[in-house]
């Protein structure tokens, strides 16, 4: 329970985030009140000033790590966070390159216009098509998933005589301490080869002319805490690197992103600075007990980058205090829920709400913040200490929702998606439309014109 049910945890809430005289929230110098009556509600507001604070303060701190072991650092802003061309150009201004995953996502960093040099293409299940459209737009590396997309590469620069940089995805067998839905290099799942199955597959890409092969890409997976996961991946990872070396050169070594964030004040992430030293200094001493060179880097973060920076808010509509066995909980409707962030119900995702319209007054309540729609399991903020007088018609804000909410987002029950505000330094753009009735009719072929 908290001291003050009001307060902004510093570690949660992007920097900018504060109360004025009366208690409202203000976010990027902007009035939470300015925007929903200008914009309505649910809202997605995004702080650009934290979101490029973040990229740099990341780039930063990877590339300090490798310089002092006597290589570079390469970050891959990974998308699939949160991807529009408003977020592709800050964090590319910099000076970070772009991880995209689909054909979609590759068409947003084009339109926003994105070196396509600087962009990693990653996916399981990457189409001919999409192949296709990599290659001729120019995109910088193609992480490879499987034979067959080494196979369906053979065939388009045969045909086309391009030149193509190519990574291969590894599974190190490592269990990141995180939800088995974000953990991502364990054995029996879709992503990558195991390492045993990986010296033939790179020997298949260095006798495919027209593919350049330049090293091994592994993550393991999302919302991680500390070192030791990257550390052991590492020392795996280089025993396949120092065994590759014997064929030919291994300038590259991509050991992914998923570094955690705070969602709640029970969260204690490691900072970047001692994250990237711990990290970067594991793969150089696993290089030089092999007494090899150390490879280039390169790391995808992306809710690292993001998270924190992204606010949505809500207005509270009924409300009701359940009996429990020995306690109370009291229920917070609010007008949005799993289309907008499907993250809770998906795998119990955690999140910090406060009053955002004004301070609230009267002791701490136990809430369950839950939205409009037809599921029980449409839990905005699991467990919450709200001010006892929150009532309907209140703004609530939840914190941490830059990354994976909006790229989540559906319309369940025929709800619109809701709109994506950027502030920075008192000014609130739109940078994603949001969508209405209209929107989602338009797209019922049953619906006469």
């Amino acid at each position: 329970m908290p001291d003050d049910p009001n307060d902004l945890v510093r570690s949660v809430w992007p920097a900018s985030a504060r109360r004025d005289a009366d208690g409202e929230l203000i976010v990027g110098g902007v009035r939470v009140g300015d925007l929903v009556r200008a914009h309505g509600t649910p809202l997605q507001v995004i702080d650009e000033g934290e979101v490029r604070g973040r990229a740099s303060a990341i780039r930063a701190a990877f590339e300090a790590a490798a310089a002092a072991h006597g290589t570079s650092a390469r970050v891959y802003y990974a998308g699939k966070a949160l991807l529009n061309t408003s977020i592709v150009r800050w964090v590319m201004s910099e000076g970070l390159s772009v991880d995209v995953c689909t054909g979609g996502e590759l068409e947003v960093a084009l339109a926003a216009g994105a070196d396509a040099g600087l962009l990693g293409f990653h996916g399981n299940n990457k189409s001919v098509a999409e192949l296709e459209r990599a290659v001729d737009a120019g995109v910088g590396t193609i992480v490879v998933d499987s034979a067959i997309e080494i196979e369906r590469l053979a065939v388009i620069v045969g045909r086309t005589h391009a030149r193509q940089r190519v990574m291969l995805r590894v599974n190190s067998g490592v269990h990141a301490e995180t939800h088995d839905f974000l953990a991502t290099a364990h054995e029996d799942q879709k992503f990558g080869t195991p390492l045993d199955a990986a010296p033939a597959l790179v020997a298949r890409i260095r006798e495919i002319d027209g593919l350049e092969f330049t090293g091994l890409h592994c993550h393991i997976g999302s919302q991680i805490f500390g070192v030791a996961g990257f550390r052991e991946s590492a020392a795996r990872v280089l025993d396949l690197h120092e065994a590759l070396l014997e064929g030919g050169d291994v300038p590259q070594l991509n050991l992914g992103g998923g570094f955690g964030i705070a969602y709640t004040r029970a969260d204690t992430p490691e900072p970047i600075e001692r994250l990237a030293e711990g990290i970067v200094s594991a793969v150089a001493d696993g290089c030089r007990a092999r007494g090899i060179r150390v490879p280039a880097l390169s790391f995808e973060p992306g809710r690292s980058i993001v998270g924190n920076a992204g606010v949505t808010l809500y207005e509270v509509g009924t409300i009701k205090d359940v009996a429990l066995e020995n306690a109370s909980r009291r229920y917070v409707s609010v007008d949005g829920g799993m289309s907008d962030n499907a993250r809770p119900a998906l795998y119990g995702a955690q999140y910090s709400a406060r009053l955002a319209s004004r301070a609230g007054l009267g002791d701490p309540v136990l809430v369950r913040v839950v939205g409009k729609h037809c599921e029980s399991g449409d839990i905005v903020v699991d467990h919450e200490y709200l001010p006892g007088d929150v009532i309907e018609g209140d703004l609530l804000a939840v914190a941490a929702t830059g990354a994976y909410c909006a790229p989540l987002s559906s319309n369940y029950n025929h709800v619109p998606r809701p709109p994506i505000v950027a502030v920075d330094g008192g000014r609130a753009r739109i940078i994603v439309h949001g969508e209405n009735l209209d929107d989602l009719l338009r797209r019922d072929a049953g619906i006469e014109r």
